[in-house]
């Protein structure tokens, strides 16, 4: 069994590879295709697992930078057949709603195999068709799916997406009392 689970994982990142390959090829992980992540957001729609860690930590660092920013936050499963579509309808419902600025993405880390969603096709076109930048933020540092490819920004993790999307008030007052003197 575990032999067969290694070869079926083989195959998996063989496809993966594959999929980096044509997409890179088409052009979506060009550089010049990533649209703006806005200098002040003032509505980020947030796609998290309900109850995460995910979530707490983006509202909580988004909200110690800059108080008054507002979250639409859309659940969706962050793992499991349920993930891929969940996610693409929480992404349409938040691309399609004018006052959210940006998009995050965000999932704690985990082994690999929970992860593959955030590698599916499907998605990755989805973030790609988005006329609203889209932030990825999935699980730790060395994780690496494919959406950290095709989104406009990448997060090392969750609390990183939120420092890197808002910025921190004290520093912009600090800039405002230089440039005063």
């Amino acid at each position: 069994v575990s032999a067969m689970r290694h070869v079926g994982l083989g195959d998996q990142l063989e496809k993966l590879e594959q999929l980096r390959a044509t997409l890179r090829a088409e052009g979506l992980f060009d550089p010049a295709r990533k649209k703006p992540i806005p200098f002040l957001p003032h509505c980020i729609g947030l796609i998290t697992g309900e109850r995460s860690d995910a979530e707490k930590d983006v509202h909580r660092n988004a909200q110690l930078r800059w108080p008054h920013v507002r979250f639409r936050t859309v659940h969706a499963a962050v793992q499991g057949d349920r993930c891929v579509p969940e996610t693409i309808g929480a992404l349409k419902a938040l691309d399609a709603d004018p006052d959210v600025d940006v998009i995050v993405i965000a999932r704690g880390g985990g082994d690999p195999q929970a992860l593959l969603g955030f590698s599916d096709e499907r998605l990755l076109r989805a973030v790609a068709a988005a006329a609203t930048p889209v932030v990825s933020a999935i699980g730790h540092e060395n994780d690496h799916p494919l959406l950290d490819d095709v989104a406009d920004l990448r997060a090392s993790t969750p609390t990183d997406a939120a420092k890197r999307v808002v910025p921190d008030v004290g520093e912009q007052r600090a800039i405002v009392q230089q440039l005063r003197a």
